[in-house]
């Protein structure tokens, strides 16, 4: 899935358990998009592939969704958000945003060539166990296209009626600046 879905659905988590906090909304939220960490390898291999490298960096071919798309990173990403956070939920919603990301992935993330990015799940405790599943619909697909759209309008309603927005993530005053633009256009929320 695209990386602003993945967010998305980690935001949307966030949101839906009434999280408080912009700290703990942010673990929550990060922690579904966190995985595509070791996506970043693509820089390097596209990088060394164009300057003709005799031996290229084959570090997103070698390593996407075997680094960080597992359960050892899981708890990783998992005991961070619980030390940050010092709330038990937190923690429990930063795994659930964690492994909606890797399900996320399972059924919608076939590459252009019909590529299945398998998982590696029980890494780094296990190469025993790799998740694919045939019926996973391409990374451009329809699916994947709707629920970022639908995603994004739960995420404006959200903004509109409590106050803040995945913007906030970057930015306060943007976060600010956007929600009352949505109030403006929209008016005020209803009380309560």
């Amino acid at each position: 899935m695209n990386p602003v879905t993945h967010l998305l659905i980690g935001w949307t988590v966030a949101e839906v358990a009434g999280l408080q906090r912009r700290r703990d909304r942010a673990l929550v939220a990060v922690a579904g998009i966190v995985p595509d960490l070791d996506g970043f390898g693509i820089v390097a291999e596209k990088a060394t592939l164009a300057a003709g490298w005799e031996e290229p960096l084959l570090w997103w071919t070698d390593y996407h969704h075997v680094l960080c798309h597992n359960l050892g990173f899981a708890l990783l990403v998992t005991a961070v958000a619980a030390g940050l956070s010092r709330r038990a939920d937190v923690a429990a919603l930063t795994l659930l945003s964690f492994h909606l990301h890797l399900i996320g992935d399972l059924v919608g993330a076939r590459g252009p060539d019909g590529y299945l990015w398998p998982i590696r799940y029980l890494l780094p405790f296990s190469d025993a166990w790799e998740w694919s599943w045939q019926g996973a619909w391409a990374l451009n697909a329809p699916p994947n296209i709707a629920l970022t759209i639908g995603l994004l309008a739960v995420a404006f309603r959200g903004a509109w009626a409590r106050g803040h927005s995945p913007v906030e993530l970057v930015s306060r005053r943007a976060d600010a600046v956007f929600v009352a633009t949505l109030r403006a256009r929209f008016g005020e929320p209803p009380a309560g």
